[in-house]
């Protein structure tokens, strides 16, 4: 397919799914339950990291850590003491476990209190680093850093290891893209769309070596770089509108 009709062809798919009807079963739509942008980013956050496997699966086990936390993410987060964490003892989404769950909420305490939060150690080390895969690896670093189980660590990608990084990447197009049709939220002005990098996963990794943007055939974060850089030639300033393009084609219509 040439340039100019592929480009033609996907921004037509990208504005077909990129609407509020896709909110219902994604991840996203667990922070959309939320208006207030601390609520928001830590549900966000917290779901993409459970994002993987049955969507159904997905969602219930999202909604229970919102359960947890009384429907008000921020004030547990920021309110909450030690003892209340142990609800979470026997949390379990596959292999994320009570331990991991337990960790992160004392992990993302000592973010809001002491670091400015979550957006503020994004944007911190994409200022520093000019790069979003040094500056998610250096997040991941400090959301480690308070005696963090060696368990939990797999549980946020690294870029700088080759990890994809999709649920990261995912979580951060919801946080940064600005989006007309109300999906993603655009509630964070540190990092710019222009910079963000596309989530790859099975679904996505098809149908980019199906259209021929993607030749690498590892799902890894040199992949994610190459599908990266060939949806900035189609679009600089909001390449990840191409998500749902390349998922949409894969999930609802089938392509081949």
């Amino acid at each position: 397919m040439l340039h100019h009709d592929l480009k033609s062809f996907l921004d037509e798919k990208a504005e077909a799914f990129n609407r509020p009807f896709f909110i219902e079963k994604d991840p996203i739509s667990i922070p959309h339950r939320f208006s207030q942008k601390e609520d928001r980013e830590i549900s966000g956050f917290l779901t993409a990291l459970l994002a993987w496997g049955q969507r159904p699966v997905i969602l219930r086990n999202s909604l229970e850590m919102m359960r947890r936390m009384d429907q008000a993410p921020f004030d547990f987060i920021l309110h909450h003491r030690s003892s209340e964490r142990r609800q979470f003892a026997d949390f379990v989404h596959r292999t994320f476990n009570g331990e991991d769950a337990i960790y992160l909420l004392k992990s993302l305490q000592q973010v809001y209190r002491e670091k400015g939060g979550l957006e503020n150690i994004f944007s911190l080390h994409m200022k520093e680093h000019k790069d979003l895969g040094q500056a998610i690896s250096a997040a991941r670093s400090t959301l480690l850093s308070f005696q963090a189980p060696a368990r939990t660590s797999k549980h946020i990608a690294d870029p700088l290891r080759n990890s994809s990084a999709k649920r990261i990447c995912m979580f951060l197009r919801w946080m940064v893209r600005k989006d007309r049709n109300g999906v993603d939220f655009g509630i964070w002005k540190g990092i710019q769309p222009k910079d963000l990098y596309c989530p790859l996963d099975l679904h996505s990794g098809r149908m980019a070596r199906s259209l021929g943007l993607l030749q690498r055939k590892q799902d890894d974060w040199k992949a994610v770089t190459e599908l990266t850089l060939a949806l900035r030639r189609l679009d600089a300033m909001d390449p990840v509108k191409y998500d749902f393009a390349l998922y949409g084609l894969g999930v609802f219509e089938g392509f081949r």
